[in-house]
């Protein structure tokens, strides 16, 4: 299988890669935990079936000093003692902002009241922008067939030039 499309071909694409790319940026810059944000990131994109983004998630994971044991353990989160409280709220966040479409109440009031029990306000919104970002990337990737195997950490890190 191919890549259907690369959108760094075309100037509208090039333009919505580096705007989605310093978006993410801002989003790095919080004060959320990279490994947080890394196991957000591979937990939605388990979910969304996008093997592009787990196996950039899983790379940059273990480049931020998470173990295989955790990595491998985000897709059962539930049933693993492995996750702090906190990374399990915003695991369950990163669950239910993915499956809107499968949710009759989206986010549950239990899962956001837990979110905020462990997050101030710049780390929840960076939490919500990251579930909505790594959503838009898993529905491009696998719209356009990009397919995971052979990404390495920091590869992308000169796209916004």
């Amino acid at each position: 299988m191919e890549p259907r499309f690369d959108l760094l071909t075309n100037d509208l694409g090039t333009k919505i890669v580096k705007r989605t790319y310093h978006v993410n940026r801002l989003i790095e810059q919080s004060s959320l935990p990279r490994t947080t944000h890394e196991l957000v990131s591979l937990r939605a994109s388990q979910i969304n079936g996008c093997g592009f983004c787990v196996d950039i998630h899983i790379k940059e994971a273990a480049a931020a000093g998470e173990t295989p044991d955790r990595t491998g353990l985000v897709a059962a989160w539930r049933h693993s003692t492995v996750f702090s409280e906190a990374e399990r709220a915003a695991l369950a966040l990163a669950e239910e902002g993915t499956r809107l479409a499968d949710a009759h109440q989206g986010v549950s009031d239990e899962t956001w009241a837990l979110v905020r029990k462990h997050y101030d306000d710049d780390q929840t919104v960076a939490l919500v922008a990251l579930i909505a970002m790594i959503n838009a990337s898993n529905r491009f990737a696998v719209m356009l067939n990009n397919l995971g195997g052979s990404y390495r950490p920091g590869m992308f890190d000169g796209i916004a030039d």
